[in-house]
Parts: structure tokens; C-alpha cells; sequence
């Protein structure tokens, strides 16, 4: 076989014996992920903003955004649910790149998975422990989701993961609302396939063990745009497009109809500043219709410390080295916007 086995990592009740959660933070992981499921079941009407760097990739500085984040969360809260985005592994279209901190703790050094797997729990826990806040990741391995299942108030599945059955078949059997995003060819059917799969039962393989998932009511859509055959960037999150999303789900027996608009990626072709655009046209289309303000339950924001992006090596202590994200001062005006449109 071309592989090797290098050695065995701890499994997840270890690691969590190794770094448990003390004192209350239980109890605020439960009262934050209640809060939230109630906006995705309409028992809440405030809007939901899931924020933060496209990658997680120094532990300060991202410690340093969420505090921030946690005093403007504190001055919108009567009509806006901040989620911070922490996450911390990152699809790589080819293969190549920056990986996320899963894999990489210091983005300079060579991969080593066992201080990634430390590294993101001690990370987000200091995160939960300084602001109060359960963060948002990515479930780019599913068999990993168990390092920080205690402490996440919130999961992303891809677009390139969303079509993979271990995936779909994993978030059924998570307890926080699952956001599952359509696929990079833009096909909603297959996202809406990927949310009935996750809202049913399953058993399935997992981490060695046959299990039985319940269900997942609160599996959701998020809409980030797509790429045509010629590789161009395409948005879905017009007017017209979550009027079609809104059809489409009530052709189909899927409790809790919610769309999660990602304002960047193929939405903005990249371009960062397009978010705060885009944001605003898609708080528009809800005002407009209120079909679609039922619908639309929440934004997906990439924003760190300073504006843009740079190399991994680029050393501007809270810049993105992935992709280019707002810089502080515009995600603080663009939030307090949202919350006079929401």
C-alpha cells in the first residue's frame, strides 16, 4: 500500500479527558446552541451572522477577533445572533496549500495532526472560556467532529463534501444546526438531497463502530455560489434565486425550511468587499417578500483584523492566508447595518 501508517492518534474521549471543559462552560454551550436552534425554528425572529476569518491559523489573533466581536455582538443583541467562525481545517480545491490548523498549528512548520487535533480544541475553548461564545467550524472529516463536539454551537459541510455520504449520514447525528452548502456545480437538488438525508435517521460506520443517528430537524441550506463549465464564478443569492430555494423546499417534506446566504466565495467571486453589497441586497430581498424573511435566517461573513490576504509567510499578524476577508473597521459598520435591516 502507498501509505504510511505513521502512528495511532488518541481518540476523542482521551483528548477530552486530556482537556475537558470546566466550570460552567457546559451549561453556556447549551444555553447558546437552544438559542440558536430557535431561530432556525422559527420560535426566534432575530438574524443570525455567522462571522469570522476564512481560517483559523493563529491562535491570538483569532482570540483577539472574537473578543471584538463578542462587545459588538453585545450592542446588536436584541436583533442580531452572532456565531464566531473558527474554522480550522480548509478544503483545498487541488490539494495543495495551507491546510488549516488541524493540520498545520504553526503554518510555518510541516504537518503534524496530533498538535492540530490539540491545537483546535485548546483554541476553541479559550474561545468559549474569553467570550461566551460557540464558535462555528467546518466538518471537512467527519470522523474528526467528535475532538470538539462539546463545544460547537455550530457546523458547516462544504461544497465539495456535500455530495459524500459519510457526511450527509454524520450530520443526522448532530445535535447543533448543520448548514449544508450546494456544491461548486451550483446544483441545489443535490443540496436539498444532502438536507433530507441529514434530517432522516441513519445506521451507518462510524469511528469503527455501527451507530444510529436520530435525525437532524435543524439541517439547513447555505447558498455560496457556484462555477459554470468555464470556471466563472456565479452568485445564487438574488432576488430571483431565493425565490426559487423557497419553491423548492416546499416541494419537498423537510422540516424547518432555512437558507444561510454565504455572502463570499463564488457570491463575490472572492472579492471581499463585494460582501458588504451583497449582504445588504440580500436584507433587501427580505424586507420585499416575506416568504423570503422567513426563509432566510442568516448571513455567512469572512472578516478578520485587516482587510485582505496575504502569503503564509506574509508575518501581518491578523491578515487571512487563505482567503481575503473585511478588516475590522468595515465588519463593524456592515454589523451594525445589519442590525438596522434586520
Amino acid at each position: 500500500m502507498n501509505m504510511l501508517f505513521e502512528r495511532q492518534l488518541a481518540i476523542p474521549m482521551e483528548v477530552k479527558e486530556m482537556y475537558p471543559l470546566t466550570g460552567n462552560l457546559n451549561e453556556i454551550v447549551e444555553k447558546r446552541n437552544a438559542a440558536l436552534k430557535a431561530i432556525f425554528d422559527g420560535r426566534s425572529d432575530k438574524f443570525l451572522l455567522i462571522i469570522g476569518p476564512c481560517s483559523a491559523d493563529n491562535e491570538d489573533s483569532v482570540v483577539e477577533y472574537v473578543n471584538r466581536l463578542r462587545a459588538l455582538a453585545d450592542k446588536v443583541s436584541d436583533k442580531l445572533f452572532i456565531v464566531p467562525r473558527v474554522y480550522t481545517n480548509k478544503p483545498r480545491t487541488t490539494g495543495d496549500g495551507y491546510k488549516g490548523m488541524l493540520h498545520q498549528p504553526n503554518p510555518g512548520e510541516k504537518p503534524d495532526m496530533f498538535k492540530g487535533i490539540i491545537a483546535i480544541r485548546e483554541l476553541h475553548m479559550r474561545v468559549l472560556r474569553e467570550t461566551g461564545m460557540a464558535a462555528a467550524d467546518e466538518m471537512l472529516y467527519p470522523e474528526n467532529y467528535k475532538y470538539l463536539d462539546d463545544m460547537l454551537g455550530y457546523v458547516a459541510v462544504g461544497a465539495r463534501s456535500v455530495e459524500n455520504q459519510q457526511h450527509r449520514l454524520t450530520a443526522s447525528g448532530i445535535e447543533v444546526p448543520v448548514g449544508m452548502k450546494n456544491p461548486t456545480s451550483g446544483d441545489l437538488q443535490v443540496m436539498l438531497n444532502a438536507i433530507h438525508a441529514a434530517q432522516r435517521g441513519h445506521t451507518f460506520i462510524y469511528r469503527g463502530w455501527e451507530v444510529r443517528s436520530q435525525g437532524n430537524p435543524y439541517a439547513h441550506a447555505i447558498l455560496r455560489g457556484y462555477v459554470n463549465k468555464h470556471g466563472q464564478s456565479q452568485p445564487n443569492y438574488h432576488y430571483e434565486d431565493l425565490v426559487l430555494i423557497d419553491e423548492f423546499y416546499h416541494e419537498r417534506t423537510l422540516e424547518n425550511p432555512a437558507v444561510v446566504v454565504d455572502v463570499n466565495h463564488s457570491n463575490s467571486d472572492k472579492k471581499y468587499a463585494e460582501q458588504i453589497r451583497i449582504a445588504r441586497e440580500v436584507m433587501h430581498s427580505r424586507r420585499y417578500n416575506d416568504s423570503i424573511r422567513r426563509l432566510v435566517k442568516g448571513l455567512m461573513i469572512e472578516s478578520y483584523l485587516v482587510d485582505g490576504a496575504q502569503k503564509v509567510d506574509g508575518g501581518v499578524y491578523g491578515q487571512s492566508i487563505t482567503d481575503p476577508c473585511l478588516g475590522w473597521e468595515k465588519t463593524e459598520r456592515l454589523v451594525l447595518d445589519l442590525a438596522e435591516m434586520a
